[in-house]
Formats: structure tokens, sequence, C-alpha cells
């Protein structure tokens, strides 16, 4: 287990604020206290309750809701869902799945969390898959002859290329 303390600005839909955040290798999801997740965030039911064994010996916790925020790190924004979990003593912590996912060393030696900048680009690659596509509107990129923006179908088919001067739009 490998440990690093770090400012970050966690952003929700209701707030934000500046917090020291525990970036902890050994726990396996980010957490967060009940009190700022609120004040941050509106929190969402779990389908079902989370049990996590905590670093002191026989102690679990459990969480029943989670917050999906935005949070700030070296210049970067970046997101993911924190489990809501009273009784911890950090506001925050950052677990593996959201260092993996934002493929984030720690670097112990400067006592600092690094992000590779490559990661922090959002890309939408193909049209073909509903997972690959979020939200109702999704900015493209413009060639010279091809559509702007699209409005997606709630089946996600793929959308149809238009040649016409004019973006077209597909609504719903």
């Amino acid at each position: 287990m490998a440990i690093i303390e770090q400012k970050i600005r966690l952003v929700g839909s209701k707030g934000s604020r500046e917090v020291v955040a525990l970036f902890d290798s050994g726990a396996s999801y980010s957490i967060i206290q009940p009190g700022l997740a609120r004040e941050l965030a509106r929190p969402e039911r779990l389908p079902s309750p989370k049990h996590f064994g905590t670093a002191e010996k026989g102690r679990k916790v459990t969480a029943r809701e989670c917050a999906r925020l935005d949070f700030r790190l070296n210049g970067a924004t970046l997101s993911d869902e924190f489990m809501i979990v009273p009784g911890i003593t950090e506001a925050v912590i950052i677990g593996a799945t959201t260092m993996q996912k934002w493929r984030m060393k720690l670097d112990f030696e400067h006592d600092r969390v690094i992000i590779d900048p490559r990661v922090t680009k959002l890309r939408l690659l193909g049209l073909g898959s509903c997972q690959s596509a979020v939200g109702n509107v999704m900015a493209v990129s413009r060639l010279p002859s091809a559509v702007s923006e699209y409005h997606l179908l709630p089946s996600c088919p793929r959308p149809p290329i238009d040649n016409s001067p004019e973006p077209a739009m597909l609504t719903w």
C-alpha cells in the first residue's frame, strides 16, 4: 500500500471545493465523506451496498450511495464515481480504480501524483456503439463536407453521412 496526499479541486453539479485528497493504491475505490458529497453533488443510490475492509484490523465500512464528480489535479480535469462512506477520517480518498483509469503514477521520491497528458484528451472513437457515445448531443470533428453535430437516437444507430454544405441534424 502506498499513499500520497495532494490538493485537488472537486467539482460537482452543486458546487466545488478544494480539499486534500489521499491517493491510496491500497484502496479499491475512490471514496468521499457524506457531508462533502452532498455539498457538491446529488448522491445516487447504489443497486446494492458495497462493503469495504479498512486498514484498521477487523473494521468494515459500507457504501450505499455514490456521487459522480470531476476533480482537478495538476491542470487536468478528471472524473469518476466516488463511493459515499460514513465515518472515514479523510475528506476524499482516490483509490486504485481511479488511478488506473486515468493512468496516474505515484512518485514517492518527489511526493507527487503524475498524470499522463495523453489520457486527459477526450476522444470519440467511432459512432457504431452506444458504449462510446454518452449524452444526447455529440460534437464530431468537422471535415469540409461532414456533419458537425448529431443528436443520437435511443437505439444508437450509426448516423448517416450528409454531404450537403449545411450541417444535418437528427432529433429525437
